[in-house]
């Protein structure tokens, strides 16, 4: 893209160097006379110039001059020279209000170009996690209606893809199937690859609650996290093995004769498959596999089996692994071989990792799926959206996260969108993706701060928080619930829907929504599992889906009396397979990953709180001291940690939260980004990327 074409745009141009801070200032005061402008300055002035234009102008930086990326208008270095003389670094200054339409035409232009040349499959949308249920529908049917496209998906590929095909196939939903309330009231809590206290800090508490009034809790966790100290039973599992330790669990379970025969008898399927495959896992094997004690191991199972209200509760450390899919449906086994699924207190629970992880893929923002996970390559359905939204729709699925920057690279995808998520920080192999998103030829980027993802953008449209908008979000326990709007949008940001309302029509889409409740509206009418919820109900209370009529109370608890796949659940064994990637002479350790309980995912928001950066701002690796000691390490040395993908100097902090042999950082620091590191292998069912196990090597700075 040319970046004539976008400054021939403006009514007013000045290009600047080597000037002093009064040229400057002569410079922006000439520039607000017009009805657009753009001014590009030295970098040593930026911030003076920023100051002095206040809320008249919005500026927003370009780094590396020439050869960076432009954040507001377009990738820049073509004609770099042409435009700032060779400049190693500056700024610039637009009114952005006065470009908006001029930016929606940029938008058009190359949208319209690349489907000419290329057809509307060469272009992919990534939506959001934390964007709004309105948001999300809005975004997948742009890109469906709009551009004309299914490759559209979210980062709900990057943590609970494989909760989606798991439970899916068992159950019938990929969804929890009970209530968060209800943890507090069991007899026996099962935590397995979440770090629940700190990612998930309202749910652990119900779990302390529970434990304060004689609950049992197991925890099996590669790390010795916060809840270790309140465990009955402790199985700190090697990174990667969950399958195998399901399979040992239930192997223990029915040679013991402690199955729910009459549940499995009258409410499941394959169950003799199941018997088959997890024979061989005795506690001793499944004890070597894991690292574990094999009496631990029955002493888990027992817990589990025995008690009449168990719930599981699981995060990325089963999801997110190339036997993501596999572990999720060892779950589902275990629950229902005990007879511990539809029933109060029990129930297989994924925690959700943000705060619309659940609604995002409820509205459609996935490749094969529309809004109510309706497939789009089933024609009845496809005949039921095209009728509701006036266009011919295609019958391919799209491309997955993972799939889209592979497609990037080689040049198949040639435009990309992004609202609200940040792949710069949270996909892994950062070198491939950074790669990949300076090759592409439109890079769209709509998010309420200049994320690292922006920063590499032709155009940034701002878009504003759930404080400055109305909307609904839907939880981790189903449960849709409103936001409404308490300030005005800041600036001249914008709620993401209308953005992309603009955006459609610049395309040639009409839509008629002015407002958050009419999009609801509009979700309801195509999306049976919402079908009986509207704004005026959820004024009142929240509801948690499946609520198929307006006179339905939700659905707390699902597969009560008749699962969602049918009459009956399905057991889906699985053998134990290793990680795609172990450690070798070369990388002798285990490296993992994770969340710390000060931050939020890539801390595009809470990396901006002066009192969190102060308790942790920076990025570190934790190692066990029998490792350290063998290589010299002490607590507070800079270290680099490599992988076969690349390398990243940290802190070290030595402790034996971890076990010997294993690393952990977490992912939230720019300054020392973790997934530089991992592995872009994938589960083949989900697409998952197996982000929780790789090999790697530490050593001093």
């Amino acid at each position: 893209m040319d970046i004539k074409n976008i400054l021939s745009k403006c009514d007013h141009t000045l290009l600047l160097q080597g000037s002093t801070w009064e040229e400057i200032k002569g410079i922006c005061d000439d520039g607000m006379k017009h009805e657009t402008a753009s001014v590009c300055i030295p970098a040593s002035f930026v911030k003076r110039a920023k100051d002095y234009v206040g809320e008249r102008l919005a500026i927003c930086t370009v780094i590396g001059f020439p050869n960076g990326y432009s954040t507001t208008a377009v990738k820049v270095y073509e004609t770099a020279d042409a435009i700032a003389n060779g400049a190693d670094e500056i700024d610039m200054v637009i009114n952005i209000g006065d470009l908006k339409d001029k930016r929606y035409d940029v938008i058009l232009d190359e949208i319209n170009a690349i489907k000419a040349e290329s057809g509307p499959d060469a272009l992919a949308g990534l939506s959001s996690a934390r964007c709004s249920n309105e948001d999300n529908y809005v975004f997948q049917k742009m890109m469906r209606a709009a551009i004309g496209t299914n490759n559209v998906d979210h980062c709900a590929r990057l943590c609970h893809a494989s909760t989606v095909a798991g439970l899916a196939t068992t159950l019938g939903s990929g969804a929890m199937t009970n209530s968060i309330a209800e943890a507090a009231d069991q007899d026996v809590v099962f935590v397995t690859g979440s770090n629940t206290t700190e990612t998930h800090p309202v749910i652990g508490s119900l779990i302390r609650q529970a434990k304060r009034k004689g609950a049992k809790i197991i925890v099996a966790e590669p790390r010795r996290i916060p809840l270790c100290r309140e465990a009955d039973v402790f199985l700190q599992i090697k990174p990667g093995t969950n399958v195998a330790l399901f399979n040992g669990l239930m192997n223990v379970i029915i040679s013991e004769g402690l199955q729910d025969q009459k549940y499995i008898d009258e409410r499941t399927e394959g169950y003799a498959e199941l018997v088959e495959v997890v024979k061989d896992y005795t506690p001793e094997v499944v004890a070597e596999i894991c690292q574990i004690d094999a009496e631990d191991l029955k002493k888990a199972a027992r817990l589990y089996a025995k008690a009449d209200k168990a719930g599981i509760y699981y995060a990325m450390g089963v999801t997110q692994h190339s036997t993501g899919t596999e572990g999720v449906m060892g779950t589902s086994n275990l629950a229902l071989l005990c007879g511990k699924i539809g029933k109060y207190g029990c129930g297989v629970n994924p925690l959700r990792g943000q705060n619309n992880v659940q609604g995002a893929c409820d509205m459609g923002c996935l490749p094969g799926d529309m809004p109510g996970y309706q497939k789009i390559f089933n024609d009845a359905v496809r005949e039921k959206f095209e009728k509701a939204w006036g266009v011919s729709l295609s019958g391919k699925p799209g491309l997955t996260v993972t799939e889209i920057m592979n497609a990037v690279e080689e040049g198949k995808i040639r435009g990309l969108y992004i609202m609200g998520e940040n792949p710069m920080m949270s996909d892994p192999d950062l070198n491939h993706v950074e790669k990949a998103l300076k090759a592409c030829e439109l890079l769209v980027v709509q998010d309420i701060f200049l994320t690292e993802t922006a920063q590499l953008a032709d155009v940034v449209l701002p878009g504003c928080t759930f404080a400055e908008k109305d909307g609904t979000f839907t939880n981790t326990e189903r449960r849709v619930q409103r936001i409404r709007k308490a300030i005005n949008p800041i600036g001249q940001s914008h709620a993401d829907f209308e953005i992309l309302s603009d955006v459609m029509a610049a395309l040639g889409y009409g839509n008629s929504f002015r407002t958050a409740e009419e999009v609801f509206a509009e979700i309801a009418s195509v999306t049976p599992s919402y079908a009986g919820m509207s704004y005026e109900r959820l004024e009142k209370e929240g509801l948690q889906w499946p609520c198929p009529t307006a006179d339905h109370p939700g659905t707390p608890i699902l597969h009560v009396g008749k699962f969602s796949r049918g009459e009956r659940a399905l057991f889906k064994p699985a053998p134990y397979r290793p990680s795609a990637e172990t450690p070798d002479s070369e990388y002798p350790m285990i490296f993992t990953t994770g969340r710390i309980l000060y931050h939020y995912h890539t801390s595009t928001m809470t990396g901006r709180v002066e009192g969190l950066k102060n308790i942790a701002g920076h990025s570190y690796v934790e190692v066990n001291p029998a490792d350290a000691a063998k290589l010299g390490i002490v607590s507070g040395d800079d270290v680099k940690v490599s992988s076969r993908r690349g390398d990243v100097v940290v802190e070290a902090r030595v402790t034996d939260i971890v076990p010997e042999g294993v690393l952990f950082m977490p992912f939230h620091f720019a300054d020392g980004p973790a997934n530089v590191l991992t592995n872009t292998v994938i589960d083949p069912t989900a697409k998952i990327p197996e982000l929780k196990v790789c090999a790697a090597r530490i050593e001093k700075a």
